[in-house]
Parts: C-alpha cells; structure tokens; sequence
C-alpha cells in the first residue's frame, strides 16, 4: 500500500485511525482532575451535605494533543516508508549476483554496493538464497549460496581492485553453483566495459539453469584512461582514451605530480566528436619534466587514469665532445653524428661553442650534464682534468669512445675502466683477425643482458683490454674471439664506460645498426643512482618487491598483503592480483608497471541477446527512510507534554518552589518538539508577518509579473524576455522598472504588479480554480493579464481548427468574467501610447493584439476610444513577445524573429513599450490627442 512519496508495510493498522472520533469522544467528556485549595476558615463547611456536580469537559487543547498522539501512534505501527524504493527482482529459486569489481568499477562503487544491498535484503525477504562473486577477486574467492546476512557480509567485506576483471572464470563457477539451484535469477552489475572472452562467458552463465536476468546500467560517463606519457624533447606527450562513438567532444586535464604528491604541471587533451584518443603535450622544461613521479587525468577516480613514472621516463641532458672538426660536406664521417642521431629522441644534447679541450669540458660540466660522450679524445689536459674526474665521482656518466688519438694517448687510470694495450688492433695488422668478428651474446652482468646479439654487427677495428682479474666483471660486451666490445665499471657513485671502436662506421658497423641506439638508451639509464640501481637489479634479482601501488580509486598506497614481487622481462608485464599496477623496487631505484600500455581500448559492454526475461535497472542509493522510529519519538514527547499539563492542571507544579526551573524544562521540550515538527517560531520579538519583506519590495518600484508555468524552458525564456523589455524601457523612457517577479498565481500576492504576462503552454498543468478565482479578481481590481499563445502560425483564437496552447487558453477564459473582445483599432491608445504603431509584432508577425471592445464598437464615428477608455483587463496575443524581448547577459537576442528581420524585435520591444505606458497612464494619451475635439465640442 503506497501513497507516494509515503508508503506502509503494515497498511491494515491504518483502520486504526477510524477509532479517533471513539476517543475524541471519551477524552472530551473526561476532564483532568480539579486542583484543590485547602481554606481552613471554612473547615465548617466540610460537614455540610455535598452536591453531585457534573464534571467540565477537557480543554479542546488537551484534546487535541491526545488525538495527535493516538494518530501518531497507529501511523508508526503502519511501518510508514518516506520516498518508498521500488522493490527489485528477486524472486526464483536463488539469486544470483556477479558484480565486476575491476578497477573500472572504482568511480561509483559505493553505488553498485547500495544496489546489491536492495537486492540482497528483498532477496532475504523473500527467503531465497544468495550467490554472490566479484569478477577481481583470487580464483578460490567463496562465492556460496550464502543467506541474505552472509551475503550483505561478503558483499561489504568487498572492495575495487586494480585489476582487470575475470568474468570467464567467475562466471564459469557460478553457473556450476547454479546447477544445484535451477531457475535463479541473475544479476549483472558489470562496470561497462567488454572484455576477451564475455560472449562466451555470458553463455555460459544463462544458457542453463536462469530464469530471468537483471541487467544494471550507469549513468556515469564512460570512463578515461591514460596510456601513454612519453618524455619527449619539447614535452611531455600524453594520449588518452575512451570508448570509440561518443558523438560529443570532449576535454579531460592532466596533472603532473612529484614525489610529494605535488601539481607541478598541467596539459588539456581534447576528444574530438566520435574520436576514442586524445593528446596532448606538458610544454614544461627538461629538469621540471624530471621530477614527475606520476600523471592523473583530474575527476577520474580509477586506476585507469593514473601513470607511475620510474627512472626510464627521465630525459637525461647528455654532453658531447669531439676533438675532430666539422666537415659539413661529409657529416657521416663526424665522430658524433651517428650518436646525435641515437640519443635525440630520449636525451637533450648539449655541445661547447669552444674545440680547445681545456674550455670546452669546464663549458659542459658548467651546464650539470648526467652524462658526458667522449668520441676519440685523446689526452685530457690537466687544468681540467681533475674537476672531471671530481664530476665523476660525485654521480656522472662518462662513456668514452675508441679511436687513434685515444689508442694513441695511452692508459688514464682515472677515467678509463679498463687498461688498454698498446696500439689497436686492426684486420690483416699484427694482432689481426683473418675475418672480421661478430659480437656473441651480452653478459649476464651487464646492463645490456636482455637484448639480442646483432647478428648483422661486425668489428674490423679495435683497441684491446689488458687482461686483467677483473677484466670479465667489467666487460659489458664481447666479440666472438672473447675480446671486449664495451667495458664498464662503478667508480665512486659514477660511471665510466668504453666503446672499444670508432663512434663512426670505420672500425665496425655498429653506429649504424639498430643495437646501438638500444646500447645507448641503457647506458644513459645508467646516468643516474636509481637508473643503476634498477639497472642492476633487473640483471642480478630475480624479482622487484612492491613499493608504492595505484588502489583501484587512483592514488598511490602501500603494498597490500596481497602483493607479490615483480619478476621484469620484456614486452607488457600482466597486471594481476600478485602483481598490481605500481612501482616496484626501493627507495634507490623503482619501475613502473602501469594498468594500461599503448595497445589498450575501451569498448562498450553490450548486453548479451537472449530469451530469458530481462530487467534492466540503474545503479542507485536508497534514499527510503524508515518513519517508524521519528513518529514513536514524537509521540512520547507528546506524552510528556499531556503529563505535565495534567500536573499544571492539577496543581502539582505550582506546589514546587523551583518554578522557573520547571519553566525551563517546558520550554526545553517545547524546543525539541519544533525541532521535529520543522520550523516552529516559539516567539517573535515583533509583529512582522512572513512575506512583509518581499511586499515592500514588490511596491517599491514598478516591476513586470510574469505567471510561472513550471515549463522550465518557458519560465526562463519569460524572465529573460521581460528582463529584455525592462532594460528597453530603461533606456528609451523615464521609467526605470525594477527586475521582472515570477509569480505563482495559486498563492503569491498579484496586486502588486500592473501587469502580468502569461505564455501559454498546452504541456503546462492546468491551473486549479481557486488560482483561476484570484487572475479574476485581480482583473476586476484593475490588472491586466497579456496573455500569449505564441502560435501565430495556428488559425487564431475564433478559429475553428485550433493549436493546443489556444485550447488550453479557451479552457482557462472559459473559468474568468471576460469582456468582449477585438482587435487593437487603428485609433486605440495603445497604438500611440509612447510610439506610433500600426501593429503590434512579437517573434512572429500576423497575429493581432486583442484587447477589450468598446461599448460601441460598430460606431467606427463614436467609440468611446476615440473620447478617452480605461485599461483593458485582459490582452491576447500569439507572436510570442517574451521570445523577441529575451536577450542574454551580453544583450544579444536569445531567439530569432520570423521572418528574420532584425526591425521587427525593435517593434516588438515598441510594442512592450507601448503596452507599458498604457498600463501606467491609461487613457492620458488619447485624452490628449483629442483635446481639439474636446474643445469643440465643449464649444457646441
């Protein structure tokens, strides 16, 4: 039983309520006990013989508030409901809930949760059993059946994870739950996004044993997610997606945050109308773009939307130094010109503007390089050299490549990593090869242990390591006949590395394969502590342990007990329960592992095509609230108000020496209790009435009503059109109304405005009788009402064949003492009010003014109009005035006239105008464009 917003559970006590008269009549016949005065001088009347007296009725105020109570309490036992929640399907032999928890569900969890909980407790009313299981949970995950508590348990103990979700699996083991418990229903609370594999999954779960399917729907947008941010050499670019077809365009913001979790960059990336990527570019320099620790697109909370950074996403500024001169005719002979062409898409390269070694190493090392290539320089000078060797024991990378001036200038204990012989070696020379060498597989010890040997690289040339113990923990690449290609070692917190050939295609074709841009890349991740330490750990661990994860809402957490270390490898790592998205390593050094890489799309989940009956209901709160508990509070505080009542009546209070303290506690009472009623005003400190202030503001200016229709589109296109006429009026005469009133005729007060316009709106409701009653009267007082059906393009108001809005107008003139009609003559007032006007146009031209008929409007010689006439109580138009008068806040009209002249919205604002000085000064003008034919007359 339900009369919405308010429905009972326990509608048969409602008949309860008939006993109210029954008790009426017993608590009004029934008077609380006289209070009694002991009057010792008359203690001799005591033996006189008493009269049977009839008792006084109860106070109707006593009455009432036992009623009150009585009615109260029978509504409480009713179990009264505010704003009662549909009942969902839960009927069958079991229910069945799958709900996707992925991390594309974080956004409006608590709403999907809410949802579960109605359907999990009508379930439990109904006493059917629950199956309940999470798409992102561990695959042993206890899905039941469970009773509704168990189920409410399992389904609050539940959260978001980070992770995609598994519907084949979960969805595969409920349907072997279900075929214990055929004809169940099923409940999909899916986070809208497809994934490999649901057709087969949603067959499998409805083929067999369900009867019914309940399809739940968000009213969230689709969803954002973040799958590229690359460090760039003009930026930071970033791309976005979403799910492919949305016709709208649209923008998402970008924040770039630190370590700390402060903004320090933003960047826009807009969808264009249909488009699923977005880009977008952090124009912010190279050591800002350094310190990002991650990018979140701002109002989305999922894990989607978020991107770790680790050391790999660190633009490095690299040093270049040659001693050798530029040939510009030959440019792939010079020395840098092949790692130029390596390291520009991932470093920023810095030269000197000087050749001489002693001013150009200073001029690098000034600009706080990360690393610093040397190709084929020989003897450092020594002013230099020490601050070089101070820059690499503090952190710097100095990677030095081969050639004569180097294999001529002999060992460098400080800044080489190994000792080298003598000379080079050279094919066909005296330490030659008889063929050229090819490069073996890369040693497990060094930073270019994951990739693949070029097959196509050959060596020809090169310059030879003494062999010394550590010769092999230092060499980071070899060739076929076990001689170093690159050697490397840790000095102090540095680096020093060594290219054994030309950085040019003369002592082997390396520079010009696709090896070495990759051998590059490592060695500049080595150019910093946490680059190293990842480096190493990669190539010496087997495993990274979790460090900071991305929750399924988007922010970075602690590891959970979940959380497994990460074993690296090539390609996109998985992202799984284990191993959640996140960084992953110490404080010395982390990598990224992110939910989403570049391959990742969005696509819509579609409802699956099948025959059982299927419900669709949305994702939604309850907002019912049970009105059990507030009615049983309010009746015992009604309770003790009838208590102490009956004690004042009864002189029980009176006898207590503490009044005011009695007092006290009255109006305490009295306070809660209008507390729970809603506003009650105990006291007024003067004799002001609710709406005196609004009055005095409606008749401290001239203002212009216009009727709220409760059309939203309507009531604004009003506002704004009589806004617009009021600054026409403002403008062009001497009154300067004030701001337009939106008035309900049903109860605001209509005598304060000289006219009230009223569009007519077939889809509005009809307004009641008594509204009707009070336009009526207020014409009878001396209004006016412009009434406007903005229909011009109809037949008109005496036509046959009528529009809706003419309709709906002849119903509501069909309830008013309205006049005869007619058109506005030639020779009205209002035609020459303030302008002169032939007619009177809106939006639309055509349709006539009607206002009220003369007493004789057939003598066209004699009308009362041309002598002077009142103000016509009623005005009918269907051009539509407010929508030529609506303007927006920059004053540019809102709605185009038709036809499209821009002189017709000036005649119509003429018209308004006119309109308002008729009003104001009704027949003033006509009085006086007759004076003359006043006079003769008075002269006959």
């Amino acid at each position: 039983m339900s009369w919405l917003p308010l429905s009972f559970g326990a509608p048969m006590v409602l008949w309860g309520l008939l006993a109210l008269p029954v008790i009426w009549w017993l608590l009004r016949f029934t008077p609380p006990r006289p209070q009694m005065e002991v009057f010792p001088p008359l203690r001799i009347l005591a033996r006189v013989l008493r009269r049977e007296e009839t008792p006084q009725q109860s106070p109707w105020w006593l009455t009432l508030l036992r009623l009150l109570m009585a009615a109260l309490i029978v509504m409480a036992l009713g179990e009264p409901v505010f704003n009662p929640r549909e009942k969902l399907p839960a009927e069958g032999a079991a229910l069945a809930l799958v709900v996707d928890n992925g991390w594309a569900s974080a956004a409006d969890w608590n709403k999907r949760v809410a949802t579960a909980e109605r359907l999990i407790a009508d379930a439990g009313s109904n006493g059917v059993p629950v199956v309940i299981a999470f798409t992102a949970e561990k695959p042993n995950a206890e899905i039941g059946p469970f009773d509704a508590s168990a189920a409410l348990d399992h389904l609050r103990a539940a959260k978001p994870r980070p992770i995609p979700t598994d519907r084949p699996a979960v969805y595969a083991r409920v349907a072997a739950a279900l075929e214990r418990l055929p004809g169940a229903s099923v409940v999909v609370l899916a986070d809208g996004l497809a994934a490999k594999g649901d057709e087969a999954a949603f067959r499998t779960l409805l083929e067999k044993n369900a009867t019914r399917l309940v399809w739940a729907t968000s009213d969230r947008p689709s969803v954002t997610g973040l799958i590229g941010a690359e460090n760039q050499v003009d930026g930071f670019a970033l791309t976005a997606i979403r799910a492919p077809g949305n016709p709208a365009p649209a923008q998402v913001t970008a924040g770039a945050f630190d370590d700390k979790g402060r903004r320090i960059a933003d960047a826009t990336l807009t969808f264009a109308p249909g488009e699923a990527t977005a880009t977008g570019t952090m124009a912010v320099p190279f050591e800002l773009r350094n310190d990002f620790a991650s990018i979140a697109l701002d109002g989305e909370r999922q894990a989607g939307a978020v991107r770790v950074l680790d050391e790999s996403s660190k633009r490095r500024r690299v040093g270049l130094l040659s001693q050798a001169e530029a040939d510009q005719a030959q440019p792939l002979l010079s020395p840098l010109y092949y790692i130029r062409r390596a390291l520009q898409p991932f470093a920023d390269l810095v030269e000197p503007s000087s050749a001489d070694l002693a001013d150009a190493i200073p001029q690098l090392l000034d600009q706080k390089p990360a690393m610093i290539i040397m190709a084929d320089v020989g003897t450092i000078p020594a002013q230099v050299k020490q601050r070089l060797v101070d820059w690499v024991d503090k952190g710097g990378t100095l990677v030095r490549f081969a050639g004569p001036r180097l294999a001529a200038a002999g060992n460098d204990d400080d800044l080489l990593p190994v000792r080298l012989r003598s000379g080079e070696r050279a094919l066909g020379g005296a330490l030659s090869w008889t063929t050229p060498q090819a490069v073996t597989e890369f040693p497990k010890n060094g930073p270019f242990a994951d990739l693949s040997p070029p097959s196509e690289v050959t060596v020809s040339r090169q310059v030879l390591a003494e062999p010394t113990p550590d010769i092999v923990e230092r060499t980071w690449a070899t060739l076929a006949d076990g001689t170093p290609l690159v050697t490397g070692m840790k000095k102090d917190k540095g680096t020093l590395v060594l290219f054994h050939v030309t950085p040019e295609a003369t002592w082997s074709n390396l520079p010009i394969s696709g090896s070495f841009v990759e051998m590059l890349r490592r060695v500049v991740q080595l150019s910093r502590n946490q680059g190293a330490a990842i480096a190493n750990a990669e190539a010496t661990a087997a495993s990274l342990a979790p460090y900071r994860m991305i929750s399924a809402d988007g922010m970075l957490t602690p590891p959970s007990p979940d959380a497994r270390p990460l074993v690296p490898g090539a390609g996109p790592l998985p992202v799984t329960l284990e191993n959640p998205p996140g960084l992953y390593g110490s404080e010395t050094g982390v990598f990224a592992h992110n939910l989403l890489d570049a391959s990742s799309t969005f696509t819509p989940l579609v409802r699956p095509q099948v025959s059982l009956p299927v419900t669709a209901i949305p994702y939604a709160f309850d907002e019912s609230e049970n009105l059990k508990g507030p009615l049983v509070a309010i009746a015992l505080l009604l309770m003790v108000l009838d208590t102490l009542a009956v004690f004042g009546m009864g002189g029980l209070l009176a006898r207590r020496p503490r009044r005011a303290g009695t007092a006290a506690t009255a109006a305490a009472v009295l306070v809660v209790l209008g507390g729970l009623f809603g506003h009650a005003d105990l006291a007024r400190a003067d004799d002001s009435k609710p709406g005196d202030t609004q009055a005095i503001e409606d008749i401290s200016k001239t203002r212009i009503a216009y009727v709220i229709t409760g059309e939203p589109g309507v009531d604004s296109i009003s506002r704004a059109g009589l806004e617009g006429l009021t600054r026409f009026l403002v403008e062009k005469t001497a009154l300067e109304p004030g701001p337009p009133a939106g008035v309900d005729i049903a109860k605001d007060e209509l005598s304060f405005f000289p006219l009230i316009y009223w569009p007519i709106d077939a889809t509005a409701p009809m307004p009641s009788q008594a509204a009707i009653a009070r336009i009526d009267a207020y014409m009878q007082q001396g209004g006016t009402v412009l009434f406007d059906t903005r229909d011009q393009f109809s037949n008109g108001i005496g036509a046959g064949s009528a529009s809706p809005a003419t309709e709906r107008l002849r119903d509501i003139l069909g309830n008013l003492n309205v006049p005869p009609l007619e058109p506005v003559p030639s020779d009205h007032v209002l035609t020459k009010s303030f302008f002169i006007l032939p007619e009177f146009p809106g939006r639309f031209n055509g349709s006539p003014l009607w206002v009220e008929a003369s007493l004789d409007a057939s003598n066209t010689e004699n009308r009362p109009v041309r002598t002077g006439d009142g103000v016509s109580p009623i005005m009918i138009t269907a051009n539509d005035f407010a929508g030529a008068w609506a303007t927006d806040e920059n004053g540019d009209p809102m709605l185009p006239t038709v036809p499209p002249d821009p002189m017709q919205r000036i005649y119509a604002l003429r018209a308004g105008v006119n309109i308002m000085m008729y009003m104001l000064t009704g027949n003033y003008k006509s009085d006086q464009v007759h004076v003359p034919v006043l006079l003769e007359r008075l002269g006959q």
